[in-house]
């Protein structure tokens, strides 16, 4: 997955308490809810300068690779089968990623040979020397040794990274105002993502319990950093993710925030694209208690594209 944008979403959301109810569920309105397209950011409108190419050029690229391409189609909608979702939303991910943040291959058969290209390489998740492993070990992390399940006790790492390191000098060393998976988990320059689903090291091990309960995937280890590197770019498998991504954004805002995003592809792909499901939804609940109208979620430029060419893509299903 891309890098996030959270100053869009800070912006309509508020950080709640956990414990907020749900409200009774609503389902959120198809299509966007703003009639222009949101700003785009600065590093996406360079990187596709740089490309020497447009934002439509690459949406048409990445349409006609899943026009044509079967086999990657199929692929999609037997993990999204697995998953309780409907293609659309991996659709929405795959177009809003490779519109805005990479270039799309011209095949699937592409993305196995980039993820070969990975094989055998040596690198590890650390820090200045420090590796990831013995940074989580260090006593401000030890509340969260007793969260249960990958996504809640790196979900917990990533609040104590935000409240304790980030920005910060703790015993004598200094560490970057960034976020934990670019400090830590992208050992090859920070912000990049990786493989058809556009993946980051860090989401992988959140979301390493789900896949493999649904697809039998091993679990992932931040000990084995070409383990985890090959299963984002391993097209099988990064779709497995992608898919999880997805399915926990859903739930997260059913459970929540008490809101049906399942008919909304542009909210699922602004979601996957800035992160952070569960604490998103907990502001949206936040804002919604006692209000007489609900405050909706709203798309960014990457889900608002997505709404936008909607009758298109799903006719490639």
């Amino acid at each position: 997955m891309g890098r996030l944008t959270r100053a869009f979403f800070l912006a309509l959301l508020v950080l709640a308490p956990a414990g907020v109810n749900a409200a009774p569920l609503r389902v959120v309105p198809e299509g966007n809810r703003n009639a222009e397209q949101p700003p785009i950011p600065g590093a996406s409108v360079r990187r596709t300068q740089a490309g020497k190419t447009t934002f439509d050029l690459k949406y048409e690229k990445v349409r006609d690779l899943l026009a044509s391409d079967d086999r990657l189609r199929s692929k999609i909608k037997q993990t999204a089968a697995t998953y309780g979702i409907e293609p659309i939303h991996m659709v929405g991910a795959i177009v809003g990623e490779h519109t805005f943040n990479v270039d799309a291959y011209d095949s699937l058969q592409s993305y196995y040979v980039k993820a070969a290209a990975y094989a055998g390489n040596s690198f590890r998740f650390a820090y200045d020397g420090e590796g990831i492993a013995d940074f989580v070990a260090r006593p401000e992390f030890s509340d969260c040794a007793a969260m249960k399940g990958t996504y809640q006790l790196w979900s917990c790492r990533e609040d104590v990274w935000e409240a304790k390191f980030r920005g910060r000098t703790v015993g004598g060393k200094a560490y970057p105002n960034n976020r934990f998976s670019a400090v830590f988990f992208q050992p090859f320059y920070a912000g990049q993502t990786f493989g058809l689903g556009q993946i980051n090291p860090l989401t992988a091990l959140m979301l390493s319990d789900l896949v493999s309960q649904k697809s039998g995937v091993a679990k992932l280890d931040e000990n084995d950093a070409a383990g985890v590197y090959k299963a984002i770019m391993e097209p099988d498998i990064s779709l497995a993710f992608m898919a999880g991504v997805l399915r926990k954004a859903i739930d997260d805002y059913r459970t929540v925030a008490g809101m049906d995003i399942s008919k909304n592809p542009g909210v699922t792909a602004t979601l996957f694209n800035v992160g952070n499901s569960l604490q998103r939804a907990r502001a949206l609940a936040s804002r919604n208690a006692g209000a007489a109208s609900p405050v909706w979620p709203q798309e960014n430029y990457y889900g608002w594209l997505v709404n936008d060419r909607l009758s298109e893509l799903e006719a490639l299903f």
